[in-house]
């Protein structure tokens, strides 16, 4: 009885894997609302404290590390790029691990106690070696957490709900971008560095809690089964659930006996005869699908156009309308407000009408919005409110260019994991897909501010916009012809 006890509490901290004992809370630490909102409040957790200590890192080279007012700006630059670097770097180690491991809980706490080592180094540091280092550490911890968050999303609620859960799961997130760095200005001038970190030790002790109780549908399905063996690692796949697999063997049955499904599979079949890399790095054959790259080019535009907007709006609000730091923190309202309320209607209209229609579109209206953003100039009331309603109108269009990106990588990978069930492994290639979108978005993140601010120096704040919009619309019309697959005018008739 005592051992019973026992291996019941081994089961429900998740140390042990006895599925001969239910672990407590069994079915509310497995429901996809808790596992949903526990990968939210991850990558909230992220943002959040990326955000809160950029405002405040120019005060600790300064106050703690005693550089040079005329030293500051580059070594700011620097931190946020060891961040940027080292997220992109790690992504697909992220990606790579996750798969191979048999529980995706294990390195989504690790990267939590990297992220809390991070904030220790960073509450503490008065060196700039130790500040880099905690920037580098905090950017591995990224890398993990979004790699493995969006894998365990897909896994619990399917290719067919993703949309609309990403489109939420942006709209919470981008709270924490959003309010972080005024809080933590505030917070800094009112209270110091103890302020700042204190409320960051309270957000990490949430989602530390959360994470180290979330179960897996994978792992709780095991202690249900008679054999636990038995159950497979992707049971929560979309052709597993609901019938799906019964719907695709009719829609089988109706192909017709020329092609059709038949030449659809064999699209996305991968020959045995492979390099010895692709053995350690599945998903590389999978590059070279157009559908793939362009879901990826969908995420590196939007990461450009977030880092645009996170340098330049401070700086422009200081040249035309002399805003001081917290004012200038004020014009992201808009611009994230957008995000928050229309994240969720253009997740489910990705859901409902599919990938191309909504990136098509979001693409298409960021052309004239970013072209009007030529009009605001130095001036008063007037044209801080343009500014600030293009910024507005441009947090529309940024709402809905997440979730055809994520949503369309991960209905590809799911047609090549079910054409080729063998060359993944058990785990699939979830984590190593979502290890590549995050360091493209990396890239996207890294190259945004240094692009924005080389060509708002070179040609302007309006023709840096106008190049920004031409971008965009290149990007439509990429999506227009391969997110979603070929449009009709494209096909040929037979």
């Amino acid at each position: 009885m005592a051992k019973s006890r026992w291996q019941r509490f081994l089961n429900t901290v998740q140390i042990s894997a006895d599925y001969s004992e239910k672990p407590a809370g069994l079915q509310w630490r497995s429901n996809t609302v808790f596992i949903v909102a526990t990968v939210a409040v991850g990558l909230f957790t992220d943002l959040f404290l990326y955000g809160l200590v950029v405002p405040i890192l120019p005060y600790m080279l300064e106050d703690r590390v005693g550089l040079p007012p005329d030293r500051i700006q580059s070594n700011v630059s620097g931190l946020l790029a060891a961040y940027a670097g080292a997220s992109v770097v790690s992504s697909p180690i992220a990606g790579i691990l996750a798969d191979r491991l048999p529980s995706r809980q294990a390195p989504f706490l690790l990267s939590l106690l990297a992220l809390l080592g991070a904030t220790i180094m960073l509450f503490l540091g008065t060196t700039l070696p130790v500040l880099i280092v905690s920037r580098m550490l905090q950017g591995v911890s990224a890398a993990f957490v979004w790699t493995i968050g969006l894998a365990l999303c897909l896994e619990t609620v399917g290719p067919e709900n993703l949309g609309k859960t990403i489109g939420s799961i942006f709209s919470f997130i981008s709270v924490g971008s959003l309010c972080s760095p005024p809080l933590g200005g505030v917070l800094y001038a009112k209270a110091g560095y103890t302020g700042v970190f204190s409320i960051g030790f309270a957000v990490l002790a949430i989602d530390f809690i959360m994470r180290l109780l979330v179960i897996e549908k994978k792992v709780a399905s095991k202690y249900e089964a008679e054999d636990p063996s038995s159950v497979s690692d992707l049971n929560t796949t979309p052709s597993q659930q609901d019938g799906t697999a019964d719907e695709e063997r009719g829609n089988d049955e109706q192909q017709p006996l020329l092609g059709g499904k038949q030449e659809d599979d064999a699209a996305y079949k991968i020959s045995e005869n492979q390099p010895w890399i692709v053995r350690i790095v599945p998903i590389i054959p999978c590059l070279g699908d157009p559908r793939l790259l362009t879901a990826f080019l969908v995420a590196f535009i939007q990461a450009l156009l977030l880092g645009n907007f996170d340098a330049t709006i401070p700086t422009v609000a200081k040249e035309f309308f002399n805003f001081d730091s917290l004012r200038s923190g004020i014009l992201f309202i808009p611009l994230g407000v957008s995000d928050l309320l229309l994240g969720p209607l253009f997740g489910w209209c990705v859901d409902r009408y599919g990938t191309k229609p909504v990136g098509v579109f979001s693409y298409t209206f960021l052309v004239p919005v970013l072209f009007l953003l030529r009009l605001p100039h130095p001036g008063g009331r007037d044209q801080i409110l343009l500014f600030g309603g293009l910024l507005a109108l441009c947090g529309i269009g940024l709402a809905g260019i997440g979730a055809p990106s994520l949503v369309e990588a991960g209905a590809i990978m799911q047609k090549y994991y079910k054409v080729n069930p063998d060359f993944f492994g058990e785990n699939g290639p979830y984590a190593q897909l979502y290890g590549f979108n995050s360091m493209v978005f990396g890239a996207g993140l890294t190259l945004g501010p240094e692009l924005a601010g080389e060509l708002k120096q070179v040609i302007g704040y309006g023709n840096m916009n106008l190049v920004l919009a031409a971008i965009c619309a290149v990007t439509a019309g990429l999506c227009f012809v391969y997110i979603g697959g070929k449009p009709r005018i494209f096909t040929k008739k037979t």
